[in-house]
């Protein structure tokens, strides 16, 4: 149970301090990636979904027994992203900082399923 608490704990900080700074930069991204964000909805959407989930990862981390169950939808955020990258990479869609992002979540999904594997399913006494 330690362990899944480390793991949350720590990919719900470093979460936020990798997304929440993306709400500044959306005409810097688009400077740096053309074409402009032309869909503002969409970008300021994803990253308060990613923020939302920062925060469930620190949910988590309280009290893992409790929120067990959500740790395979955590394990599924992170293959969203995950394994899209790669796949957008070798089409030539995505380039190289996105796919090194995209290895990050799979670092993250794997270290969750672990967590999930060695949390128990109920509290023992």
């Amino acid at each position: 149970m330690q362990f899944a608490r480390r793991v949350f704990l720590a990919a719900g900080i470093y979460g936020l301090l990798v997304v929440t700074p993306m709400y500044l930069l959306e005409s810097r991204i688009g400077e740096q990636q053309p074409p402009p964000i032309t869909h503002p909805e969409y970008f300021y959407g994803f990253v308060g979904l990613a923020v939302v989930w920062q925060l469930v990862f620190l949910l988590i981390a309280k009290h893992p027994i409790t929120y067990r169950t959500l740790m395979l939808f955590a394990v599924l955020e992170k293959a969203s992203f995950g394994l899209a990258v790669p796949i957008l990479f070798a089409m030539g869609r995505a380039p190289f900082p996105i796919l090194v992002g995209g290895t990050i979540d799979l670092v993250w999904l794997v270290l969750f399923a672990i967590a999930y594997g060695k949390t128990p399913d109920r509290e023992t006494s």
